[in-house]
């Protein structure tokens, strides 16, 4: 597992536990990797006083730390005509993020377009899936490359639609900008 993919996790695993209520040991296990490499990792957090111990100093701050150390994302964009419809009949994973996600979690958010992380495996699968009902180009959906497929698998399912954690939703919340930032600043005062 890549470096910068295992630091991603231990973030995204302090976002879910902010209070501070996991021991070192626990985050190593839950995000697959070494206990001296969490160890190390949070020491370095903790020196930024993003964090104290396990717990969050700064959630916002930490936030934007998971954003300046995440690599870029490769993504596609596609016009289907109904992509709930689309998303609950494809029989691949997937995890929907942004606009899409928001609006069922809190209902904030126009779902203007629905942002999908995907296994990059499964990209020539998914465009042979749109290509009989869709369309090639800015449009409704976003197929984005997951980076860590562990995201696919830690998913929340709301109206038989696959979403990401809300720790995952609120980081794509905050790099999308614009009219997320208000939904981000609502989600994080009713779950932080």
């Amino acid at each position: 597992m890549a470096r910068n993919i295992k630091n991603l996790r231990i973030l995204k695993i302090l976002l879910s536990c902010p209070k501070g209520s996991l021991t070192k040991y626990r985050i190593a296990k839950i995000a697959g990797c070494s206990t001296p490499w969490v160890i190390e990792f949070l020491k370095n957090l903790e020196s930024q006083r993003l964090i104290k111990k396990t717990g969050v100093l700064n959630f916002t701050k930490l936030v934007e730390y998971y954003l300046a150390i995440a690599p870029k994302l490769k993504y596609f964009d596609f016009f289907v005509q109904d992509p709930i419809k689309f998303l609950k009949t494809a029989k691949l994973d997937y995890a929907m993020t942004t606009y899409g996600a928001e609006n069922y979690i809190s209902h904030h958010l126009f779902p203007s377009r629905y942002d999908v992380y995907i296994k990059g495996g499964d990209l020539k699968k998914w465009r042979n899936l749109i290509l009989k009902n869709g369309l090639i180009g800015k449009g409704n959906l976003r197929l984005i490359m997951a980076n860590d497929e562990l995201m696919l698998k830690d998913f929340k399912t709301i109206k038989g639609i696959r979403l990401v954690s809300l720790p995952q939703l609120l980081v794509d919340l905050k790099k999308e900008g614009g009219v997320c930032i208000e939904a981000y600043n609502i989600l994080v005062k009713q779950n932080v």
